[in-house]
Formats: structure tokens, sequence, C-alpha cells
């Protein structure tokens, strides 16, 4: 028997491939992920230049084209529960298409580079978490 044609092997090749991918959206996960940065503030930067300072420095940070989607903000005004936390500043979220875009995010991009190292001082603490 001869294996299937070129065009039968690219149809059949789609269809599973599609099947696959309808039915199995956690093959996503793999190739994307999320990078979420929690900022609190130093004192001295908790007044309106700083804030101001902080927020137009997010505004550039979202530009990045390593960044697929990113969005910004401050503590939303949920109620307060044992479980929540709206001790920080500022919170923003990233999402990448692959993981090889974080990785040029976190080495070798001048737009995370320069809001790192501009802003850095203005920072008491920062928290990372990322999702796969």
């Amino acid at each position: 028997t001869q294996p299937p044609g070129r065009t039968a092997f690219r149809i059949w090749l789609t269809t599973t491939f599609s099947y696959t991918l309808a039915s199995f959206p956690c093959f996503f996960r793999i190739l994307r992920m999320e990078h979420h940065v929690y900022f609190w503030l130093k004192d001295e930067f908790k007044n309106e230049s700083g804030r101001a300072r902080m927020e137009a420095a997010l505004n550039e940070l979202v530009k990045s084209p390593n960044v697929s989607k990113a969005h910004w903000g401050t503590p939303a005004a949920t109620a307060e529960r044992p479980v929540t936390d709206h001790s920080w500043d500022y919170g923003i979220s990233f999402h990448f298409d692959t993981m090889e875009a974080h990785e040029k995010y976190q080495k070798n991009d001048p737009v995370h580079d320069a809001y790192s190292g501009g802003h850095k001082e203005m920072w008491a603490r920062v928290m990372v978490m990322d999702l796969a």
C-alpha cells in the first residue's frame, strides 16, 4: 500500500491538529504564560508626583515588543477578606505568547531595562507570580 498523497496528508494533519486543539485547550497553556508583578511604593513616593511618575513608567512598560497583552492597575475595591491582599500599590499583568518572549523581555528588552533601572528606587517591595 502507498502512503496517502500530500494533499490527503495535509487534510488529515489539519483536521487532527484542529480537533486536538479544540478538545484540549490546556495545550495553549504550554505555549503562553502570564507574568504578574506587584509593587509596594516607598513612603516618600506615596504622593501625587510619585504616583504620576509610577503610572507614566507603567504606561511605557506595556509598550514592550515582547509583550502580547498587558494591563496595570491598583488594588480593586473588593471586600476585605482573610484571603485578599490590598496592601500593594500597583500591579501589572503581562501575557506572553511564548516562554521565549518572556525570556527576551527579562534578559534583552530595552523597555524593561529602562523601567527597572530608572524606577527601582521607588519600590519598597516587589513580588512576581507567573502562570503557565
